[in-house]
């Protein structure tokens, strides 16, 4: 009896134990996710230049607690209000803006859910009549899968130092 009852527990441990292992296998297509991040992401190139809040506004998650960290040492804006009037003040002043992207990474985690960006922009726009052009801008961000969309919920937009 005890003999059965042993052979038992072994048996029922090693079902447990046996069987495929997902560890080394996504839950989730890691290479179509991150191709709807770059989508996300040309989407707010295509926002910006055509000055279209409604598009920002799509690409955003509508959290109190979104954050973006402008260019300016001061600039740390918290929630989608804050960033929405930022934005609208820049859609006010620029014209005929055009942006163009290299050296984009994007990951995104095992799960699918988070991703994280970094690319190099080159900013050119019209403010005030003059011709403005920044080039090298980093900007790197986070985006969370609400649902089935991936919106922005961090972006943090950086001047290079002078390498003098």
């Amino acid at each position: 009896m005890k003999k059965s009852f042993l052979i038992l527990i072994v048996l029922i441990l090693a079902l447990g134990c046996a069987g495929p292992s997902n560890k080394n296998t996504p839950a989730v297509d890691l290479d179509l996710e991150k191709e709807k991040v770059a989508l996300v992401l040309e989407k707010y190139i295509i926002a910006n230049e055509k000055q279209d809040i409604d598009l920002v506004h799509d690409i955003w998650a509508a959290e109190p607690d979104i954050v973006v960290f402008g260019t300016n040492s001061d600039e740390k804006l918290i929630g989608w209000d804050a960033i929405k009037t930022a934005i609208e003040r820049q859609f006010n002043s620029f014209e005929d803006t055009y942006i163009s992207i290299h050296d984009q990474i994007i990951n995104v985690d095992d799960m699918g859910r988070i991703a994280w960006f970094s690319e190099i922009v080159n900013y050119n726009y019209i403010y005030q009549g003059e011709n403005m052009q920044f080039e090298g801008l980093r900007f790197t961000g986070v985006l969370q899968k609400f649902d089935d969309d991936w919106l922005i919920v961090q972006s943090h937009m950086s001047i290079p130092g002078s390498s003098e």
